[in-house]
């Protein structure tokens, strides 16, 4: 699972632009400097699949992958916090998203994408606490871990799970990952191939 068949498939300005709801789907979202395009990249093994870009918010639609030739898809959601937007345009985002991840019925996960070297962000908490009021299933995936030393990054994660579980019974699957180093993508590609193989079983006993 080195490197994935991959391609860009779609963008959807809502969710009514979607592909039809056939295949599971594993959403990616994060504050908009978190390196959610390089995670995705390092994820697929497929260079360049979602663009970079040193200007946050440059995400503003729902941008579907194809991988493994019709097996998932990957969703890139538009990125939150630092991106200079007007107030109507992250409305309209918001709006977006929270449908997306409400109504979507072919939505297995989101992995929600935080900062390693940061302590616990308000907004990354508003977010994680709502997806849990919701009964939303989500992966914690901290980023950029190469940045810090291994004692900080252990220290930090530790720190988040300290504050979640002040709220939290159990607390969700967490990777981390680095996608300088490639750390964490065999975990999380491993992740999505056992969460599709319970998807294909769910789907055949519905039927």
């Amino acid at each position: 699972m080195n490197n994935r068949r991959a391609a860009f498939m779609i963008s959807a300005a809502d969710i009514t632009g979607c592909p039809q709801a056939r295949l599971p789907e594993y959403a990616f979202f994060g504050r908009s400097n978190v390196g959610k395009s390089s995670l995705i990249n390092m994820i697929t093994g497929v260079k360049n699949l979602a663009r970079t870009s040193s200007t946050p918010g440059k995400t503003q639609l729902l941008n579907y992958y194809m991988v493994d030739e019709d097996t998932w898809y990957l969703v890139d959601l538009p990125g939150y916090g630092y991106a200079k937007v007007s107030k109507k345009s992250r409305k309209n985002w918001e709006k977006i998203i929270r449908e997306y991840l409400l109504q979507r019925k072919s939505l297995v996960y989101t992995f929600i994408l935080v900062d390693t070297r940061h302590e616990p962000q308000k907004s990354d908490l508003e977010l994680i606490n709502w997806m849990g009021e919701e009964g939303l299933p989500f992966c914690l995936v901290f980023t950029k871990a190469d940045k810090i030393s291994r004692n900080a990054v252990k220290r930090n994660v530790d720190e988040y799970k300290k504050v979640l579980a002040e709220n939290w019974e159990e607390l969700p699957p967490v990777f981390i990952t680095s996608s300088h180093s490639g750390e964490g993508k065999s975990e999380i590609n491993t992740f999505i191939a056992t969460s599709n193989s319970e998807y294909s079983v769910l789907t055949e006993q519905k039927q």
